[in-house]
């Protein structure tokens, strides 16, 4: 994984005010080390359980996914920040997040938050859609569910550099949060992106709030010498379909 520092200077339109900082990074996927066995998990199937014919078409896509993958993403740290506990309100500089009660429980004792976006690229995603359009379901299915396991492996990954730099600063993170979880409205990613230059690394944003790349994630984490990394609280959630639903993390 490779890591590019970068300052910045205030903008006309507004996106860096207070910006000191922020950290991106390009990342192998060899460096994720994605397994079969995490991709059985990741479809509901108990480790190297799975029935014929995934593991074979398993083996298939994780050789040559490589060649569709462009793993990029970065993060910004902001210390103006304060909390709207009544109203379940994060607020970044002159921004509200709106992020409901479950996330405002978990980062509320931060003194600091970063800001993230990650993206595996656009190749996996139209590489899917791709095979979907032919028939060819169970294949392109596979490679969805690769495409979502690589941009949260590599989004562990920089979250895992965030844990380290603050470490040395004697503070700690908390887990991650997106928009379009936990209660947050997925909208609100519309105020996420103008904290980022225009497209940061190579990831749009729709009028309706859906990212492009398709395989790309973001949200913040957390910062402060009073805060914590611990299990998602998804007994407190009723979205079963969730990504981070069951995610632990032992460190």
């Amino acid at each position: 994984m490779s890591e590019e520092l970068f300052d910045f200077e205030k903008t006309q339109e507004g996106y860096y005010r207070n910006l000191k900082q922020m950290r991106q990074f390009n990342i192998e996927l060899d460096d994720l080390n994605i397994t079969k066995s995490q991709i059985e998990k990741a479809m509901g199937f108990k480790s190297g359980n799975s029935p014929d014919p995934f593991p074979g078409l398993i083996d298939e896509i994780l050789d040559i996914a490589l060649t569709y993958s462009s793993i990029e993403g970065g993060y910004i740290v902001r210390g103006d920040i304060s909390f709207d506990l009544i109203n379940h309100k994060l607020i970044i500089g002159a921004v509200d997040f709106r992020t409901q009660k479950i996330v405002i429980e978990q980062v509320k004792k931060s003194e600091k938050m970063a800001l993230f976006l990650c993206t595996v690229g656009p190749e996996i995603g139209e590489w899917s859609k791709k095979l979907m359009s032919e028939g060819k379901t169970l294949k392109g299915y596979i490679i969805d569910v690769v495409g979502s396991e690589i941009v949260e492996s590599a989004m562990d990954n920089i979250q895992n550099s965030l844990e380290m730099e603050m470490k040395n600063q004697g503070l700690y993170i908390t887990n991650r949060y997106s928009p379009g979880y936990c209660g947050w409205n997925v909208s609100e990613q519309q105020k996420l992106f103008t904290f980022f230059p225009k497209n940061f690394c190579g990831i749009k944003l729709s009028d309706i709030s859906f990212m492009y790349p398709i395989k790309s994630v973001s949200g913040i984490i957390g910062i402060g010498k009073n805060v914590e990394k611990n299990n998602y609280p998804c007994k407190q959630c009723d979205d079963k379909n969730c990504i981070y639903r069951g995610r632990r993390y032992t460190g």
